[in-house]
């Protein structure tokens, strides 16, 4: 496979994931931490990341904005639910050193 084929799959795949993320917004942050190391602030943060890496300026609420497909307080207030006990104390024992 050549390199802009392989290039336009993962763009295509990441495009995927970012809208099966926001059909699931049942699905909370913290227990993506705790099952798989990563999160939607995460895959932000990688995005704005990469971007900066290419020069091209994209603030941490831009980034954001990228993977929510809405800002970033918009979709707290809409679908983020307090973290329990259990949930806290899994990602305590579980949290990636890079984790906030």
């Amino acid at each position: 496979m050549d390199e802009q084929t392989r290039t336009e799959l993962e763009a295509a795949a990441f495009r995927r994931l970012l809208a099966h993320l926001n059909e699931r917004t049942d699905v909370q942050n913290i227990d993506m931490m705790n099952l798989t190391g990563f999160c939607r602030n995460c895959l932000s943060r990688w995005y704005q990341e990469e971007a900066d890496a290419r020069d091209i300026p994209m603030t941490k609420e831009e980034g954001r904005e990228a993977v929510y497909g809405m800002p970033y307080s918009e979709w707290k207030d809409k679908y983020q639910t307090e973290a329990n006990a259990d949930q806290l104390a899994a990602f305590e024992v579980n949290k990636p050193a890079d984790a906030g």
